[in-house]
């Protein structure tokens, strides 16, 4: 008998494994191959837009994905750093077998886990409660809870042209009976399809065609613990390649359309609509005369470049003469030919908000199973869900993240309220306050919920404490300097674009103004203040005003998420609702008003109503 069963183990199934057995549960993760934990079967990369400041929180709870991906990353880069605060991201080129060798032996040598190679073919349900899984060789082993992180092997199919395999990425087995399993137990799966571009062998393209797009050039990471010695220095890491389509990729895709998976009706599932195949692109974007791609590199272990943006279906024939249409790679020799695979995914309007399956019991799913997109989605779904579980088992409160709180939460409320038909990606847009969820302080937003649920170590979490006293005594310090209108500090002022002082005031008021940073401040203070510490000072001086503001308008949301819903509200009689609104309600049941809210096709009047039947019901 185990606490938990993690079946999977990409990067939703290490994360909730590890997660429980943080919490010191009895832990067993179900895998395949071992030595594809971790695997990136798309593009070789953590982080991006959005996805990078989810792996900063993954950080702040404890996880593993932000260690390993500093410590196997080719390329640092900071992201929009053009823009404001509240959309930086980072993003890192990783080597990903190295990758997946330090993930197989962390698992290996985790403690409160054991790893079985085996299949589950199903699960062990008696009266909607889960209780274990069938696996192919071992057969049966119990639980009290079950996470199931399946990413793209359940009924799997690669597709290239008019070929349909039955297999699962990168030539793992795939499971047919698992799907059938959950839908016989009222349990809704659809059809998806993502796809991955071809490998080309680095040593055949000429680079000199491509731009050269290098990393930033200052000290960045996913983990709070990792230190700037841990990673490659600027020099040492790779550099990626900018190119262009051209007017002949642009023919051969047009005319050989009809032997796309994607055109010729093979492909029943829905791709996705943020990373669409090259053909896909070329159809809904006809007016474009190129798009770009990156030219990266997939690991030093390996003589392959991954082609980001020339993800495919059709069939190798027709990609040969693709390939070699484009700048640098007339004579590429693809290592790998790019494919479409079509999967099953389970419907996240039956998912609480904890991750626990609203029809079976003790039921966890988390990563590509929910309908999502990206290796960083799955790992924050995937820490979550191990939480829950945990806490569920030791008859605790649930662990759920308000949107104003991280991305993690953002996802996972969509997921529940919206639901999606496509594979989901998160965006900065889908976040109402990502002035308050940066890249900077996902460690001040989550880290001490973290330590007081116990994923988070006491060694880390007095870290944390040091940095934020570390922080405020800065802030008093720039506050008690006072600095006069001499004629150095108004030239150093007039650099930048400003008047010259009239009258003297704090280094802290002066750092409210555009580009006037600590460094920039320090001929005249007496104190070194370390880069970290800056940072994070002038950007909560300069835009205190907007986050306040943002804060303003979060309590209104956390007023509503705090009204909650009880479970067995008869929704379908509510004779003054509409409805639409009777019918969702019913369907999703949420969990507080906030969530109804949120549902697509409630109005504000429905929630009124339903707030009056709230009142009336604690009466």
């Amino acid at each position: 008998m185990y606490d938990i069963i993690v079946v999977g183990a990409g990067h939703a199934g290490i994360e909730a494994a590890a997660a429980a057995c943080r919490m010191n549960k009895k832990v067993a993760l179900v895998t395949l191959d071992l030595n594809m934990a971790g695997s990136m079967p798309c593009n070789p990369s953590v982080g991006g837009p959005a996805k990078g400041i989810v792996v900063r929180e993954i950080d702040a709870l404890g996880g593993v994905m932000p260690v390993i991906a500093d410590q196997t990353a080719l390329q640092f880069k900071m992201l929009n750093t053009t823009k404001g605060p509240g959309v930086w991201s980072l993003r890192v080129q990783s080597d990903k077998e190295e990758y997946k060798k330090r993930m197989a032996d962390l698992l290996a040598h985790m403690k409160n886990l054991d790893v079985i190679v085996d299949a589950c073919l199903s699960l062990h349900i008696e009266q909607n409660e889960v209780k274990g899984v069938i696996l192919e060789k071992h057969q049966q082993i119990e639980a009290k809870a079950v996470i199931l992180t399946t990413g793209t092997y359940m009924t799997s199919n690669i597709l290239r042209g008019h070929t349909s395999i039955e297999s699962g990425p990168e030539d793992q087995k795939t499971i047919h009976s698992l799907s059938q399993c959950l839908r016989d137990h009222g349990i809704q799966t659809f059809r998806l399809k993502t796809g991955t571009p071809p490998r080309i062998q680095k040593d055949s393209i000429d680079f000199s065609k491509a731009e050269v797009q290098p990393g930033t050039n200052t000290f960045y990471s996913f983990s709070e613990t990792t230190r700037e010695e841990d990673v490659l220095s600027y020099e040492e890491q790779e550099v990626c390649h900018l190119i262009y389509t051209t007017p002949k990729t642009h023919e051969i895709i047009r005319q050989h359309l009809h032997d796309s998976a994607m055109y010729s009706g093979l492909v029943k599932g829905v791709g996705p609509r943020y990373c669409p195949s090259i053909e896909d692109k070329l159809v809904r974007f006809a007016d474009k005369e190129r798009h770009q791609l990156f030219l990266e590199p997939e690991s030093r272990s390996l003589d392959t470049i991954y082609l980001q943006g020339f993800s495919t279906s059709m069939p190798v024939e027709v990609q040969e003469k693709m390939v070699h249409s484009l700048p640098g790679l007339e004579n590429a020799k693809i290592e790998k030919y790019a494919y479409a695979i079509e999967y099953d995914a389970v419907d996240p309007l039956q998912m609480k908000p904890t991750m626990e399956n609203k029809v079976i019991h003790n039921l966890f799913t988390a990563g590509q199973i929910n309908g999502t997109s990206g290796y960083e989605e799955a790992a924050g779904q995937g820490l979550m869900a191990g939480i829950n579980a945990s806490l569920k088992i030791d008859g605790k409160e649930p662990f759920v993240l308000r949107r104003d709180e991280a991305y993690i939460g953002v996802m996972i409320d969509d997921l529940c309220t919206k639901g999606t038909k496509e594979p989901y990606r998160l965006l900065t847009s889908r976040a109402e306050y990502r002035l308050l969820l940066r890249h900077d302080n996902a460690d001040q937003r989550l880290l001490e919920k973290g330590y007081q649920i116990g994923v988070v170590s006491q060694k880390r979490y007095d870290a944390f404490k040091e940095k934020m006293n570390q922080i405020e005594e800065a802030k008093v310090y720039l506050d008690q300097v006072h600095i006069k209108p001499t004629e150095e500090i108004n030239a150093y002022l007039f650099s930048l674009g400003f008047e010259s002082l009239a009258h003297g005031c704090s280094a802290l008021e002066l750092l409210k103004r555009p580009k006037v940073t600590v460094e920039g401040l320090q001929p005249w203070l007496d104190k070194k203040i370390s880069k970290k510490v800056a940072s994070q000072i002038e950007i909560e001086v300069k835009y205190a005003g907007y986050i306040e503001k943002a804060k303003r308008d979060a309590r209104h949301l956390q007023s509503m998420d705090a009204r909650a819903l009880p479970e067995n509200l008869d929704y379908l009689h509510m004779d003054n609702l509409r409805l639409e609104a009777r019918q969702k309600l019913d369907q999703i049941r949420p969990a507080t008003l906030g969530q109804a809210s949120r549902i697509s096709g409630i109005n504000p009047s429905d929630i009124a109503i339903l707030s009056l039947y709230v009142k009336a019901n604690k009466r």
